[in-house]
């Protein structure tokens, strides 16, 4: 708990100093103007989005669980989700996330393999999604990507890189899952002849069971599991529309345009450039791309503004929702030990 207090530190720290510089930089006579303007309905409205889109991805999680012969309640998969953000925030491109949503699965009633197949599938969705988007969006503003200089146009195509070798890994573990073993398990005896005990024995074996679910599990969306995974394709478009909207909300009630097109733009480049593992929930980087994007059509003096209400709702919020998953499972596990103690 100690280590995640000094990440969250450190999360919170980045990101303050960032969002302080563009502040500085920004603010100016006419912010009060704008500031005057703030709708807080819009507010209201773009917290309720992002509780909107933890409910796509919460149900995204049930129907591909379900297509691999698991009936987990909704409200598991809406506390896996919630208790993902906290851990996402403290780890460098959110990947501290997947093994809460795992272990949530687990606790469910799937699995280790099964629910590690659908939650690496998620990611295999949203890459998809993200790259599709990324193309359409550089075909349609190429202009306005390239004049932001070489640097940044090179992280994007990076990142899309990144995206699409992640994909093509994945592919080839569905299509050649006994070569991806073999490899699995010469890394597993490597581990052996370094540390010899029974623990590190029975986690060979169970790794070595486990990848076999794994290996079926994602055999099985690209099978007879495939309305599964298709069901999982839309509601993962939900979710990232949803995410993407809550910009163009804050806009609004900003007293600005929503900017869809330009907004929608902004927000696929900067999950792209997020998904660079540098800092702890992509820290500083999201606030310094968010700047040069919107800097294009927002104006000046309410630039710092709209950013720090952004990064409010989608970052700074992430830990209170992450403490309430938190706690509610923490709860169940007291509960369930109590109960169990009550039997003895």
């Amino acid at each position: 708990m100690e280590k995640k207090r000094i990440w969250i530190c450190i999360s919170f720290g980045i990101s303050a100093v960032i969002l302080a510089a563009i502040l500085l930089s920004s603010v100016n006579e006419e912010t009060v103007q704008y500031l005057s303007h703030l709708s807080l309905s819009c507010l209201v409205v773009a917290i309720a989005l992002r509780i909107i889109s933890f409910s796509f991805w919460a149900e995204r999680i049930r129907v591909m669980s379900n297509a691999l012969g698991y009936q987990v309640p909704f409200t598991n998969c809406f506390i896996a989700v919630l208790a993902n953000l906290l851990a996402a925030v403290i780890t460098p491109s959110s990947a501290g996330g997947e093994p809460v949503r795992i272990h949530e699965l687990y606790k469910s009633g799937m699995k280790v393999g099964d629910a590690t197949a659908v939650v690496i599938t998620e990611r295999f969705l949203d890459a998809i999604i993200l790259v599709i988007l990324a193309v359409m969006s550089l075909l349609l503003m190429w202009e306005s990507v390239t004049g932001l200089g070489t640097a940044f146009v090179a992280v994007i195509f990076f990142s899309i890189g990144i995206l699409l070798l992640f994909d093509l890994i994945l592919v080839l573990a569905i299509k050649y899952p006994d070569a991806v073993k073999a490899r699995v398990n010469r890394i597993l005896d490597a581990i052996r002849k370094k540390w010899t005990s029974t623990t590190i024995e029975k986690l060979a074996v169970r790794t070595d069971e486990e990848f076999d679910h794994f290996s079926l599990g994602l055999a099985a969306f690209a099978g007879h599991a495939r309305m599964g995974l298709l069901k999982g394709f839309f509601f993962s478009f939900l979710f990232w529309f949803s995410e993407f909207l809550v910009a163009s909300v804050i806009l609004v009630g900003l007293g600005l345009p929503p900017s869809f097109g330009n907004s929608l733009f902004a927000q696929i480049i900067i999950a792209l450039v997020s998904m660079i593992p540098l800092t702890p929930g992509a820290a500083g980087i999201a606030e310094i791309s968010a700047a040069s994007l919107y800097a294009l059509f927002v104006p000046t003096a309410v630039l710092g503004v709209f950013i720090l209400l952004w990064r409010l709702i989608m970052f700074y919020l992430n830990i209170v929702f992450g403490l309430i998953g938190t706690m509610l499972i923490v709860r169940r596990e007291v509960s369930s030990h109590s109960s169990a103690s009550d039997k003895d």
